[in-house]
């Protein structure tokens, strides 16, 4: 029940649906992002053949699109905003593959730039707005850092999944148990400790990206390469089938900004 002296925020509630919905759509942003890049455009063939950068351009217009919606939206709507966070795994898919692939950064250089990038976005959205915590996203401005940080974390995401599951030897499955874990141990600081909240919210926000990415590349990746070889396309038909069908089943709800009125500046 909201009180007159709540702001609706643009952005569902943090709620355990939230998590699954995110996982399922991170997931599908891998298996969704390699269909285009590697089984249409063969990026995976030939890193220089402009596959990934064609990628990267198509998804990132189909992003731009969703938060312009999402943005222009007057009250919370589940299925725009979902629609956005999968745009954002997807982009974040084919742009990280550019940079460490295409570019030759590497995962590690590639990795540590994206942090930077995400570090520095919530830098900015602090020192303009006074906080980054989700419930406080009910202005444009605030959706614009809002959806600029989540770009950044689902591309930084893909790139420590990859740098996981490749470099230390450990693959896909093992990355996911490692991720997983990483997820477990905040949930448990979220009910044992008093760890910020907002800083829990983040870091689980970006470790849901790796995570999604090294399932998905567990599912589409071939036998030789420790993956189920699983066909992408239908993969990922299935896993946006799974998503559409919680975002209707489970409690959407937009999250909600407690405002103390009588410390606001008065307009008139």
């Amino acid at each position: 029940m909201f009180r007159d002296d709540d702001l609706i925020s643009k952005v569902p509630a943090v709620t355990l649906g939230f998590w699954v919905i995110k996982i399922l759509a991170t997931t599908l942003g891998e298996t969704g992002g390699d269909a285009v890049t590697m089984s249409w455009l063969h990026a995976d063939q030939n890193a220089q053949n402009g596959g990934y950068l064609v990628g990267t351009a198509i998804f990132l217009t189909i992003f731009v699109a969703a938060v312009i919606a999402q943005i222009s939206a007057k009250r919370f709507n589940p299925w725009v905003y979902w629609l956005s966070i999968v745009a954002s795994t997807t982009v974040g898919t084919a742009m990280a593959d550019f940079f460490d692939r295409s570019l030759g950064i590497g995962y590690i250089g590639g990795s540590l730039i994206l942090i930077t990038c995400v570090l520095g976005s919530l830098g900015a959205w602090y020192s303009t707005l006074g906080s980054v915590n989700v419930d406080t996203v009910t202005s444009p401005r605030a959706e614009i850092f809002y959806w600029m940080t989540i770009m950044f974390s689902q591309t930084l995401g893909t790139a420590l999944g990859d740098w996981i599951a490749d470099d230390t030897g450990l693959g896909y499955d093992g990355g996911a148990l490692l991720f997983g874990a990483g997820l477990v141990v905040l949930a448990a600081l979220y009910y044992l400790s008093t760890v910020s909240r907002v800083i829990l919210f983040w870091t689980a926000f970006i470790l849901t990206r790796p995570l999604g990415a090294t399932i998905g590349d567990f599912l589409d990746k071939p036998v030789s390469h420790s993956g189920l070889a699983l066909s992408r396309p239908l993969a990922s038909l299935v896993l946006l089938a799974a998503i559409a069908l919680l975002i209707a089943i489970l409690p959407q709800r937009p999250g909600r900004h407690s405002v103390d009125w009588n410390s606001q500046p008065r307009t008139e």
